[in-house]
């Protein structure tokens, strides 16, 4: 074999080695992303709508204003996305839970979401619900947190 043979032979095994190399790194990232997006998810499938239905009790919003009082009350920790948010309200008004307004009824910017009675009442309904899985939650939060991060 020549010179120029073994030199072809060893650039291929080093790019089949990159290769190998880049798809096992894509799989980290991957996996990554998913868990991160699974933690996520907790929150926003969880407690996303029933937060929403918590600002919409304290008086009528639009979107964009949930996700940022959200936001605020949470001290910037918990940024919902309005595209998260809005097919909830989407959901909630198909239900009957919540009533849209436009502000303007001609130009349509923006829409006002309000609760109705039947919204009022399942947000208590639901408050109820998930008060000891919350409770719960909190708790085995607090041992992993402790376990993984306390000294002793």
């Amino acid at each position: 074999m020549d010179k120029s043979n073994l030199h072809r032979d060893g650039i291929k095994e080093e790019e089949r080695k990159l290769y190998l190399e880049y798809k096992k790194k894509l799989k980290e990232l991957r996996k990554v992303k998913k868990e991160n997006e699974s933690v996520g998810q907790v929150f926003t499938k969880g407690l996303l709508p029933l937060y929403v239905l918590f600002i919409l009790n304290l008086g009528p919003s639009n979107g964009n204003d949930i996700a940022n009082k959200v936001g605020k009350r949470t001290d910037g920790l918990w940024l919902p996305s309005t595209g998260g948010i809005y097919p909830i309200l989407k959901r909630f008004e198909k239900a009957g839970l919540v009533e849209g307004k436009w502000d303007d009824p001609e130009k349509k910017l923006q829409k006002i979401y309000s609760l109705t009675e039947l919204g009022i009442e399942e947000y208590e309904h639901k408050k109820k619900l998930l008060k000891c899985k919350i409770e719960e939650s909190l708790s085995v939060f607090k041992i992993v947190y402790n376990d993984l991060y306390k000294k002793g």
